[in-house]
């Protein structure tokens, strides 16, 4: 939820997000030291941040391989025509497949950047097989990651 005029984030409110978005299992009273306030004022400002919209969930980073989803590709969708009916027919039907982690429509030489992780290259073909008969895919292109340099780094708040 968030409200309609939020209040400008002061320092503390940066070094709340940075530490939340690193840690998210930290306790109260661990973060309220690492920002120099008291307990009930530093809890105060986190369920203000989330109420405002700056923090969207918590979570934890899994790892992939052990669920048997280790390989991760990115796939360049073209549609056939970019038309408002055909992209929600896309999005409708793409976001019900298990093995899409994000889909972002892009501006550009195609219109769709999706990223599937799946278990091995038989998987892959299953997935792929799906995704080309989603309403409005004409082309598809496909980049299989070999090595995850940098990744989950978040939000960068401060230099």
């Amino acid at each position: 939820m968030t409200s309609s005029k939020p209040k400008v984030l002061d320092r503390i409110d940066l070094t709340i997000l940075d530490v939340l978005q690193k840690n998210g299992r930290i306790s109260n009273s661990t973060l309220a030291q690492r920002v120099n306030l008291s307990a009930s004022p530093c809890l105060e400002r986190v369920k203000r941040l989330e109420h405002e919209g700056y923090i969207e969930s918590y979570g934890a980073f899994l790892n992939a391989s052990k669920l048997k989803y280790g390989m991760t590709a990115f796939i360049q969708v073209t549609l056939d025509r970019t038309t408002a009916d055909i992209f929600n027919k896309f999005r409708s039907e793409v976001i019900e497949i298990k093995e899409v982690a994000e889909c972002h429509m892009v501006a550009g030489g195609f219109d769709y950047l999706v990223k599937v992780c799946f278990e091995d290259m038989a998987a892959y073909r299953a997935l792929l097989g799906a995704i080309v008969e989603l309403s409005g895919v004409s082309q598809t292109h496909t980049y299989i990651v070999t090595e995850h340099v940098k990744r989950h780094s978040g939000v960068p708040i401060f230099d």
